[in-house]
């Protein structure tokens, strides 16, 4: 069966439950909802026979530098995958289709975070080119690493 990768619409932001617990952290729901809602948040689900069992986001302000600078650097900010569907390339498809997608829309660069004690998604992330640590440090919620990918951009010659 083929799959397919859609962008999310606000109303339909509940099926992505079917990914991630959204019950354990109800204050990352929401806030994601309402960046969704109000613009600043896409998200793009992959999806198998109408089943949501991945999903990427972006994010175009953080009031970050090291995540999101306008019209240069945008922020990869979400890529999960449902438990019962890992290590089958669905984040690696869902990554290339995020740098595609932030590349087609002129953005020089594309920045992440990662936890550091997950160290197959930073290896994922650095096999797509996410090779430059512009951070290395902790919050609340741990030691992470903020990783960045400078793009390819695709100028056009002009003709005379």
């Amino acid at each position: 069966m083929s799959y397919e990768i859609i962008k999310l619409k606000p109303e339909d932001y509940h099926k992505c439950a079917n990914i991630w617990d959204m019950g354990k952290r109800p204050e990352m729901a929401k806030r994601f909802y309402d960046q969704l809602v109000s613009g600043n948040r896409e998200i793009y689900v992959y999806t198998k026979n109408g089943e949501y069992l991945g999903e990427a986001s972006i994010v175009y302000e953080q009031n970050d530098p090291d995540y999101s600078i306008p019209g240069q650097r945008m922020y990869f900010s979400r890529l999960i995958v449902k438990n019962d569907h890992r290590n089958q390339g669905i984040g690696s498809i869902l990554i290339d289709y995020i740098i595609s997608k932030v590349t087609k829309m002129g953005y020089m660069e594309i920045s992440v975070g990662v936890d550091k004690k997950n160290e197959g998604v930073f290896r994922l992330y650095q096999r797509k080119g996410f090779n430059e640590i512009i951070f290395d440090g902790e919050d609340e919620y741990g030691s992470y690493y903020k990783l960045l990918k400078r793009l390819e951009t695709h100028e056009t010659e002009e003709t005379p």
